[in-house]
């Protein structure tokens, strides 16, 4: 009769003989005579199920070859297999947890109460029952809740009403953490009355007192400096470049000596055009002195009117030639003028464009060398049609009105100078046009064609009301800002704004000077709320500062 032991010492010696190919592993047959044996069976554990290629009672009752057992009798859920098991009406036919623990467990002493104790010690089956599943489901709203009360609990201490109170006692802050906590339990809304969690305390908040003082009327726009002159320097005439007097990116003055071109060919025919005058001006004087002959001669009648006519045309033809030899005379000094080429502007030169012993002709169009005036410069920039008239109003009243180029940051100041053009028309693609601001230069911060951002001073306000930026705040009701009163509440005061200039906004209307203006800390304040000003960790003055 077929025992466990013999069916574990059959692979026990399999596994001796063929270590590599079986590695302990019970084939399904041997299984299956364990499953029938299972009520005084030491079953395999979970290698000999996972090496026989079965994870679960049923990949064993279903992995026979064909579907059937040894006895060729079909096998299904539910099938006459289990029926036969004198013990498998007390299992759970449908998920089979008790046979699928003794799958993997080597030692289960018995298939009943014990091995429901097994089946609670041991891991489970990847087919895991129905209540297993909902007690991991279970573990996992646990662990979900405790991060959430954690994350909770990390934004309450960071919350800004930690930071705003660092300078507060332990014992306000104790206060603090159980009112909090207070608001929690009670779980209502904040309100003045200590509904919501800090509502008993005074919110910390920094203020500023409204100002009196000067608003200048600032137009920002970006733009890009531009030289007033740009001149490529060009040979006039062909010919070798003989010397280069220049270094690259100096600066120079008008007239200053750049280059040299051979003269000597321009000197020769100077010369020449120098002879044939001096040529032509003796036969000049010699056609006059017989001209002057003939007309005493036609006065005797000693000669015909015609000859004396035919030499006043000769003396005509040669003050003709001279003239000419002249203008010829004329070029050549403006050639050898051409062969030493001069600044033509004053300004920094670039990079040379050509080296000396090249052969320069007057179509090379890179030329020698390209100049940019630097003092004075401008900048060109644009601002939106909208600005035009509030501009044109102070230009037509003559005033100069002040420009300041910044660097790119727009943190500092590089030039100021004064607007100087107004361009002719608007672009209506942008709906914007052009200006001109002049700029001396001295110090050469501005360089051509570098970005800058500007600040067109338009007009200056007298005795405007001022306020910080950051107390303007904007809702429904349009811009608005919490006023500090006497007692330490706050109140919402609308006000309508004017110019803005940095840090600095100009109140239209809404306020006088004197008032206090919340500045930070109003994202947690409402109408009526009580707030504190609390002390500078730095110096220990008050947080209340004046504009």
């Amino acid at each position: 009769m077929t025992s466990p032991d013999s069916i574990y010492a059959a692979a026990d010696q399999r596994r001796a003989q063929h270590p590599l190919q079986y590695a302990g592993a019970l084939t399904p047959a041997e299984a299956f005579e364990l499953l029938k044996l299972a009520p005084a069976a030491r079953l395999a554990d979970s290698a000999a199920a996972a090496n026989a290629g079965f994870t679960r009672a049923y990949d064993i009752l279903e992995g026979f070859e064909g579907n059937k057992d040894p006895q060729g009798h079909r096998k299904t859920i539910g099938g006459w297999c289990f029926r036969d098991l004198p013990w498998v009406s007390a299992l759970d036919t449908g998920t089979h947890r008790p046979i699928a623990a003794a799958l993997h467990h080597r030692r289960v002493p018995t298939i009943g109460s014990n091995m429901q104790k097994d089946e609670q010690q041991q891991p489970r089956s990847p087919d895991a029952p129905a209540h297993a599943a909902s007690r991991r489901s279970g573990k996992r709203i646990l662990w979900l809740a405790t991060v959430l009360v954690l994350v909770v609990a990390v934004l309450l201490w960071w919350h800004p009403w930690q930071h705003d109170a660092t300078d507060a006692t332990s014992d306000t802050g104790a206060r603090g953490a159980a009112a909090a906590l207070a608001g929690k339990q009670g779980g209502g809304q904040r309100s003045n009355h200590g509904g919501g969690a800090f509502a008993s305390l005074p919110q910390p908040v920094k203020v500023a007192t409204v100002s009196s003082g000067e608003m200048p009327i600032v137009i920002s726009a970006l733009g890009t400096v531009t030289p007033l002159a740009t001149v490529t320097v060009r040979t006039q005439l062909n010919g070798p470049l003989i010397s280069v007097d220049f270094q690259e990116g100096q600066f120079v003055k008008r007239g200053d000596m750049l280059a040299q071109i051979d003269p000597r060919p321009y000197e020769i025919s100077l010369r020449n055009a120098e002879g044939q005058l001096a040529k032509n001006q003796a036969l000049l004087r010699q056609a006059i002195s017989d001209l002057n002959a003939y007309q005493t001669l036609l006065k005797q009648d000693s000669i015909s009117r015609q000859q004396a006519d035919t030499q006043a045309s000769l003396v005509e033809q040669y003050r003709g030639q001279v003239k000419s030899d002249q203008a010829t005379i004329d070029t050549y000094k403006l050639d050898l003028a051409y062969a030493r080429i001069t600044a033509p502007v004053s300004g920094r030169v670039g990079l040379r464009q050509v080296d000396p012993g090249n052969y320069v002709t007057t179509s090379d169009t890179n030329g020698i060398v390209v100049i940019t005036q630097m003092q004075p410069i401008s900048v060109v920039f644009t601002t939106s049609e909208d600005n035009l008239q509030a501009i044109l109003k102070q230009w037509s009243a003559g005033a100069k009105m002040s420009a300041t180029a910044y660097d790119r940051t727009n943190s500092r100041p590089l030039e100021t100078g004064e607007l100087r053009t107004i361009d002719n028309q608007i672009d209506t693609t942008t709906g914007t046009i052009k200006l001109r601001a002049i700029f001396s230069n001295a110090g050469q911060a501005l360089f051509p064609n570098q970005f800058v951002n500007m600040r067109l001073l338009v007009n200056t306000i007298h005795n405007a009301t001022i306020v910080p930026t950051s107390a303007v705040l904007n809702g429904s009701m349009g811009a608005f800002v919490y006023i500090v009163n006497t007692d330490n509440t706050v109140s919402v005061r609308a006000v309508k704004t004017g110019p803005v200039d940095g840090e600095r906004t100009s109140i239209a209307s809404g306020l006088t000077p004197g008032e206090r203006v919340v500045t930070d800390g109003s994202d947690r304040l409402r109408e009526g709320e009580k707030v504190t000003i609390p002390a500078t960790a730095a110096h220990g003055a008050s947080a209340e500062s004046a504009v």
